[in-house]
């Protein structure tokens, strides 16, 4: 829900063939290829592009995009649209503003902005100005690839239904105790070995770097951060049976591939451990730079208070030398770590420790944030230890008042993850994540004085077509007013 809204109902703006996007004639490249995707967008063929405009105004029937520093109040990712009879300019003070106000440009046609080869195909907007800026900094959905790996299609097509709802980090869980998803060439076994199971048998996979790489960039032209996720110490069992010298007997464990984990860990008192996980961070972060790299840290039963703070601390020197930011799920939050390093909630844990030296968290509550539940107890795919989720639970919490003593200016943003115990394939994870995705994007984006659940459910009825023209396997939730 925008900031502000103002519409002028007896107006509105119609795409034609001479309709043109617009941005400056000084734009950056990265502008024009905003521009490029909103000409795409509105264009009945591929490899549209956007001009530059030389001087003076748009002509009549365009749409311009206009980077303007005094809407530097709107953050990066604000933006102002306005849309008249003959016009529509989106503005921002940075590019990812602009990006987002095309989302919402997007979101104001008429679903056949989604069927470029429709048959006369009439694309029209409501006259109307929006001023909106999002409420927190991170807005994430997390995809769980090592219980079961899905391939990098299907992770950019999960990319672009997050970036129609301006979700923009992709959190990936890389590795687990069923697999190992990402190459790592120094350690050539961990994908051998590692990357061929999966839960079920299955036969597995992995992402080459540059695959991995051509995610990510992907993900960054739609305004997503991707954030790796490699969990240690526990959580690896299929590093162990690649290389039986990182745990503390030097045998190899069986494989995992059933629901569940194992208890076996990293031997974090052999100094050699600290070698590979140097290794393992530095070539992800060389790989494909991002900002945040994430060492997991949850469900550890095997190892000693003191060694699994040790390890956490040790790990920690170690992203920090490598350039990304650490982040770690909330058991983490009693190591001696420094407040720039992340916290990421979703169980009961101690993460308010972290606010309380004055660092940032993430809130995923496993009751409500967790897309791996069932919706009811008719639900034919996921789980249930946190409970049943339904549209209405997932939306319907304040992320500044969930936890006492973390108040909304410790919380860094939400993130919804979806684990994959029980889904395999792109249409399974998506029947999970869609709806619900939409109310973890609307809590982190809205504002808590836009947040209503009675409006959210009329409105989330709408994007019924849209998703269903993107091909999205969304679950037809109970109490929504679903349009066909």
């Amino acid at each position: 829900m925008p900031s502000t809204i103002d519409v002028s109902p007896a107006d509105s703006f119609l795409v034609t063939p001479r309709t043109a996007v617009y941005v400056d004639s000084a734009a950056s490249a990265e502008v024009e290829a905003i521009g490029d995707y909103a000409a795409n967008m509105i264009a009945s063929r591929s490899g549209a592009k956007s001009q530059r405009l030389a001087g003076g105004a748009a002509p009549d029937s365009s749409i311009t995009l206009t980077l303007d520093p005094s809407l530097a109040t709107l953050g990066d990712e604000g933006y102002d649209l306005t849309i008249t009879r003959t016009r529509v300019r989106i503005a921002s003070a940075a590019p990812a503003g602009l990006f987002h106000g095309v989302q919402t440009f997007r979101q104001l046609l008429p679903v056949a902005v989604e069927h470029p080869s429709a048959y006369q195909r009439r694309l029209i907007a409501p006259a109307v100005h929006v001023a909106d800026s999002p409420r927190f900094a991170w807005r994430g959905a997390m995809l769980d690839v090592a219980r079961h790996f899905l391939g990098p299609d299907d992770v950019k097509h999960f990319i672009d239904v997050m970036a129609l709802y301006k979700l923009n980090r992709l959190h990936l869980h890389l590795s687990d105790d069923q697999g190992w998803r990402i190459e790592i060439k120094s350690w050539p076994k961990l994908t051998e070995v590692g990357g061929q199971t999966e839960i079920g048998g299955g036969a597995g996979g992995f992402y080459t770097q540059a695959q991995y790489a051509d995610i990510v960039a992907y993900a960054r032209s739609r305004y997503i951060t991707v954030v790796p996720e490699i969990d240690m110490p526990g959580h690896i069992n299929a590093a162990l049976v690649a290389y039986p010298d990182l745990r503390c007997n030097h045998t190899a464990p069986e494989p995992f591939t059933r629901i569940g984990g194992a208890s076996n860990t990293l031997c974090v008192t052999n100094d050699s451990i600290y070698q590979f996980v140097g290794d393992v961070v530095r070539e992800i972060a060389a790989a494909a730079p991002t900002p945040y790299f994430h060492i997991g840290g949850d469900e550890v039963r095997s190892l000693t208070k003191e060694q699994y703070r040790g390890f956490i601390e040790r790990v920690e020197s170690i992203v920090t030398a490598a350039g990304p930011r650490m982040i770690g799920w909330g058991e983490i939050a009693p190591a001696n770590i420094h407040p720039s390093t992340i916290v990421q909630h979703w169980n009961k844990d101690s993460t308010v420790l972290q606010a309380e030296r004055g660092g940032k968290v993430i809130l995923s509550p496993g009751p409500h944030a967790y897309m791996d539940m069932k919706y009811d107890s008719t639900t034919a795919l996921g789980l249930k230890w946190a409970g049943f989720i339904n549209l209405k639970t997932a939306y319907d919490w304040d992320p500044a008042t969930l936890i006492p003593g973390i108040g909304e200016q410790s919380v860094l943003g939400v993130e919804g993850p979806l684990w994959a115990e029980t889904v395999m394939t792109r249409q399974d994870y998506e029947y999970l994540a869609f709806p619900r995705l939409t109310a973890i994007a609307e809590l982190g984006w809205s504002s808590a004085r836009h947040h209503d659940w009675e409006n959210f459910r009329r409105r989330i009825g709408a994007q019924g077509t849209r998703l269903a023209a993107l091909g999205v396997n969304f679950a037809r939730v109970p109490g929504v007013d679903w349009s066909w």
